[in-house]
């Protein structure tokens, strides 16, 4: 990867690339997701009975243990994006990275890209664990079709999304334990109280407008196609970029403008 960026951007981006390699606390999180990915499988695969094509989800009972594993280290990369970027204020390093760097959009873009290819990495790990403890246990209970794959694929999407908006959520905030509080408790308690708010209103479908309801409708490919909550994986894929681009945006031009 270093090899293709600009020249400019490198050194930036070796420096992103050691603060998370010397951070013990994104190592022990990523052990810990990797154990739950394979163990939720194992269990899912385990108890699953046999495939049923009216089943939810789409992909087979067998398969729950893989979007518990994808839910788990999504919320996990956001915490991560909200620690790497958030962590500089708390601990008044940022000041001496702008000062490295007199360019505030090059440090921006190399902070992105490195918590997004971790997280990415982490995505990956995630799902090759889940699935050799699907296979493993239960591999007469898993049918491999093209949702099998959207799944996997929409996962890789949705946590790479969500740790580019705990970063985002980590300047904005310019606190790591302000930033993981608030996305913990959005994701939580607030999106899900909205959920039952617009559920007794009767628009229960503006939900689909929300960052956990469009995770959810990008990652279960083809699953409960009758919930108001839900929108269409398409649609729902758009609604989580648009919802990362523009916390993106927001948190970008906060570094650039406000003083450290």
């Amino acid at each position: 990867m270093i090899a293709i960026l600009p020249a400019d951007l490198v050194p930036n981006v070796n420096s992103e690339i050691r603060k998370v390699v010397t951070m013990p606390r994104g190592q022990v999180l990523a052990g810990l997701v990797l154990a739950i990915a394979l163990i939720a499988s194992i269990a899912s695969a385990s108890l699953a009975g046999p495939p049923d094509p009216r089943g939810q989800p789409a992909t087979g009972a067998a398969t729950i243990g893989l979007y518990v594993g994808l839910a788990v280290v999504a919320l996990a990369a956001a915490v991560f994006g909200a620690v790497g970027t958030g962590a500089e204020y708390q601990y008044h390093t940022m000041p001496v990275s702008v000062l490295f760097t007199a360019d505030r959009d090059r440090l921006a873009a190399a902070k992105f890209l490195v918590i997004g290819c971790c997280a990415l990495a982490a995505a990956v790990a995630v799902e090759l664990v889940a699935l050799g403890g699907l296979f493993g246990v239960g591999r007469h209970k898993i049918t491999v079709t093209a949702e099998l794959f959207a799944v996997l694929g929409g996962g890789l999407l949705a946590v790479v999304c969500w740790s580019l908006i705990g970063a985002s959520a980590g300047i904005l905030m310019r606190s790591s334990s302000r930033a993981v509080a608030l996305l913990l408790g959005w994701v939580v308690i607030g999106e899900p109280l909205l959920w039952l708010v617009a559920q007794g209103l009767g628009i229960p479908g503006i939900v689909t407008l929300l960052p956990v309801s469009a995770t959810v409708g990008t990652v279960a490919v083809g699953s409960f196609p009758d919930s108001d909550f839900l929108a269409p994986t398409p649609a729902a894929v758009v609604v989580l970029l648009l919802w990362t681009i523009g916390s993106g945006a927001a948190s970008w031009w906060s570094l650039r403008t406000r003083d450290l």
